[in-house]
């Protein structure tokens, strides 16, 4: 073997590792933008109905998910598209809101079922009746963590172990466009409990509904994941006692 091909080969050996290192880094960094939820997390009576309502529809449609510690039952109050680099800012942020109010004092009532439909399936949950409060605490949200927010993302902003495979584009959209079409008057406070076919959930939604009341039990800011899940803890916030 000459002395030339030795050398062409190590070159062709350095080359690659170079390529491989640069794409080993460029694969550790964050992604510039990270979906959030800041939301509420229930008490164990929300929890309880969420998680038995959730048994039933995986009965019916077993390719759906189970809500567990990444799927926490939640009452998302504001969704948005966050700078990464910005994250502990909005943690900050979002920190001193809820600092100020005492969501844990507050009677919430659940009053229903709904779906969002996605032919053939639907994203169901139950509704929570909107509060002058969830209203204000949302109200201040938004305009406490807009400055370190952008106009939307990718699926690469979402919490995903497939690769982004499993983000909708729909929820993406849904995250964009949270503000403008799911705050203020639109704003539908709900526990989201899993998926099924449209026909199961309009039965279900067919049957009467036993409302029951239940507090906030904390708070925190997710990363989202499929189908809008709360699928990754970033902060804890905190309650005023």
């Amino acid at each position: 073997m000459s002395k030339r091909f030795e050398a062409v080969k190590a070159a062709g050996v350095a080359a690659a590792l170079a390529v491989s290192l640069v794409q080993g880094a460029a694969a550790a960094q964050p992604n510039p933008v990270t979906a959030i939820d800041i939301a509420l997390e229930p008490d164990a009576t929300m929890i309880q109905r969420a998680t038995a309502a959730n048994a039933r529809l995986l009965k019916s449609f077993p390719k759906g998910f189970t809500l567990d510690e990444t799927h926490r039952p939640h009452i998302s109050i504001l969704q948005q598209f966050v700078r990464t680099d910005d994250l502990r800012k909005a943690f900050t942020a979002a920190n001193a809101v809820l600092a100020k109010e005492k969501p844990q004092t507050w009677t919430l009532t659940a009053y229903k079922y709904y779906y969002i439909p996605a032919p053939p399936i639907g994203l169901a949950g139950i509704v929570v009746r909107p509060t002058k409060d969830l209203r204000r605490l949302q109200d201040e949200l938004v305009k406490a963590v807009e400055p370190f927010t952008v106009k939307s993302g990718s699926r690469a902003a979402f919490f995903s172990t497939e690769g982004g495979r499993d983000i909708q584009a729909s929820l993406i959209k849904y995250v964009a466009d949270f503000v403008a079409d799911a705050a203020g008057e639109r704003f539908n406070p709900h526990v989201t409990i899993g998926v099924a076919t449209e026909d199961y959930l309009n039965k279900m939604l067919a049957e009467p509904f036993d409302a029951f009341t239940f507090s906030a039990a904390g708070a925190s800011v997710y990363q989202l994941g499929s189908f809008g899940s709360a699928r990754k803890k970033l902060s804890k916030l905190t309650l005023a006692p």
